[in-house]
This record gives C-alpha cells, sequence and structure tokens, in this order.
C-alpha cells in the first residue's frame, strides 16, 4: 500500500498523470517550435508570442460560433477549419509586425524584448475591446468528447489524444520545411551565414518574414489546441510564455531536437510532481532543477553552431 492506494491504483493513477504530462507536453512543443523557429533564425524574443496563441484561440472561438448558426452541418468538422484559418491569422499578423517593427531591431536583442512585450500590452488590450474582459470557452464536436478506456482504471480523454496527434504531425510538418524543402534549405544558410546567404542570392529580409509569419502561425495553431484544455481570455497566453521560454532556453536555442525533447522533460516533470505535491510546489522545484541544469550547461541540452 502507498498511504490510501494499492499499487495497482498507484500505477493507475500516474499513468493518468503521465497522459497529462503528454497534454501539456503538445502545447509546450506547439508553442516552442514556433519560439525556437523565431529566436533561433532572427535571434527576436518574442513576449508577444502567447497572443499569437490567443489569437488563434479566439479565432477558433469565433470559427465554432460562426458553423453553428451560418452550417451547423459542417459542425463536427469544424475544428479543421479553425485551425487553418488561426494559422493564417496569426501568421499574417506575424508578417505584419516583423515588417512593421521587428525588421528594424535586428541584432539588438533587449530592444526586441521590450518592443515586444509592448507589443503584448497592446494585443491584449485590443481582445479586451474587441472580445471583452471574461473568458470564453469552445463548444467542442461530440466525437472529440468523453474519454477512452484503455484499461478499467484508466480513461484517457479524446481531445487529448487529438492534441497529441495534432503536435506529431506538425512536427512533422515543420522538420519536412526546415529540412527537407528549399526554403528549409535558405533558412539553415541564414542561421549559419548570414552574410555568405545574403551574397550567394538568398533574400534574407524575405526568409525572416516569412520565418517569423511561420513562427506566429504554428502558435496560432497551438491556441486551436488550446481550447481543448483552457478557457480563452485576453491575458491567457501569459500563462504559458515563461514556460515556453524555459522549454526554449532549456533545450538550446535554434534546436528543435532540444525543444521536443525539454518540453517532454519539463512537462513530464511537472505533471509527476503534481500527484505528490501542490501545483506551485511542482513548478517550484521544476524551475530550481531547470536553473540547476543550465548553471552547468548554459548552452542548453542541444546546442546548435552557429557562424558569425
Amino acid at each position: 500500500m502507498f498511504g490510501d492506494y494499492s499499487i495497482s491504483d498507484l500505477g493507475a493513477i500516474l499513468a493518468m498523470q503521465g497522459f497529462a504530462g503528454l497534454i501539456l507536453f503538445s502545447v509546450y512543443v506547439l508553442m516552442a517550435l514556433g519560439l525556437a523557429i523565431i529566436f533561433g533564425q532572427m535571434g527576436v524574443i518574442n513576449m508577444a508570442h502567447g497572443e499569437f496563441m490567443i489569437l488563434g484561440a479566439y479565432v477558433t472561438w469565433m470559427t465554432s460560433n460562426a458553423v453553428q448558426h451560418v452550417a451547423p452541418s459542417l459542425f463536427p468538422g469544424y475544428f479543421f477549419i479553425a485551425m487553418i484559418l488561426a494559422f493564417i491569422a496569426a501568421g499574417a499578423l506575424g508578417m505584419l509586425v516583423e515588417w512593421a517593427l521587428i525588421r528594424h531591431l535586428y541584432k539588438r536583442p533587449l530592444d526586441t524584448l521590450l518592443a515586444t512585450w509592448g507589443l503584448s500590452l497592446i494585443l491584449q488590450q485590443a481582445y479586451r475591446s474587441i472580445f471583452g474582459a471574461r473568458e470564453v470557452g469552445v463548444e467542442l464536436p461530440e466525437w472529440m468528447m468523453g474519454s477512452w478506456q484503455a484499461t478499467d482504471a484508466i480513461q484517457i480523454p479524446i481531445n487529448g489524444m487529438f492534441v497529441m496527434a495534432l503536435t506529431i504531425l506538425i512536427t512533422i510538418v515543420v522538420f519536412y520545411i526546415l529540412f527537407w524543402s528549399s526554403w528549409g534549405k535558405q533558412v539553415r544558410a541564414v542561421v549559419q551565414n548570414r552574410v555568405m546567404a545574403g551574397a550567394v542570392g538568398i533574400n534574407t529580409e524575405k526568409v525572416d518574414r516569412y520565418t517569423f509569419g511561420l513562427g506566429c502561425g504554428i502558435a496560432g495553431i497551438a491556441g486551436s489546441a488550446f481550447t481543448m484544455i483552457g478557457s480563452t481570455g485576453p491575458t491567457a497566453g501569459q500563462l504559458y510564455i515563461v514556460d515556453t521560454f524555459l522549454v526554449v532556453v532549456f533545450g538550446g536555442a535554434a534546436s528543435l531536437f532540444g525543444t521536443i525533447a525539454s518540453a517532454f522533460s519539463i512537462s513530464q516533470t511537472q505533471s509527476t510532481l503534481e500527484f505528490f505535491l501542490s501545483g506551485s510546489m511542482a513548478k517550484v522545484i521544476t524551475l530550481l532543477t531547470i536553473v540547476g541544469i543550465l548553471m552547468v550547461r548554459p548552452q542548453g541540452l542541444f546546442a546548435l553552431k552557429v557562424r558569425k
């Protein structure tokens, strides 16, 4: 016996906690992938990344309401439409922000931090003015409701499995774009040596704009996934931005493999500790562990060598 639990009950609870950690891991990966692409490509510290995520969540909420009123027969599949629209909306706003603001601040990371922090406040107020201060929730299609009975004691939420499948698909697509497409080769060339990439004819400004848009678009998809596990409000993105930066820094800036490994480690550690401790204590211990590891290995789990 372990307290009031038998060994079998404890195993079932830990298994369900582990799956809850996988859902948190999925949101972290979707958020951190976009942030890692932006930070690794341009060295931009995007403090407004959470607001791009919330834009995707609001787009999903609006799509849900619109489909219910205009075309109820399409409601079972509205989420796929919402994800595409969330990617387009967040990506388009990201490209606009890069053109209007970020491109003037390259090689000035502290300035980008302050500028994007100000942008996050502006976007929060814009969401509050447009959508109201109250949190809103998305109604899920019936096929996403309920849970799958894995064993007699273990139930796995169907929407959680959907989020995980979505994360795997998006990760595969991102890796294909960055490592096997011709545009991805240009992105990696700019990361490795921006001056030489420009010298051989690569339009580095265009690469930067599309890269920033891609990172923000992925955050928009993360916002769609977020609607399944939490309520959407003007400041909801701030709840995840610190954790997302921890994931990127701990994994190693510009390393997508490190981002995934870091997200898995942090989410599973935090979810498991929450069973034994309070949520706040679990987060504190996780943070202290990360800080301790970074003191020994400041470059993160995986470091990418970049030529200046």
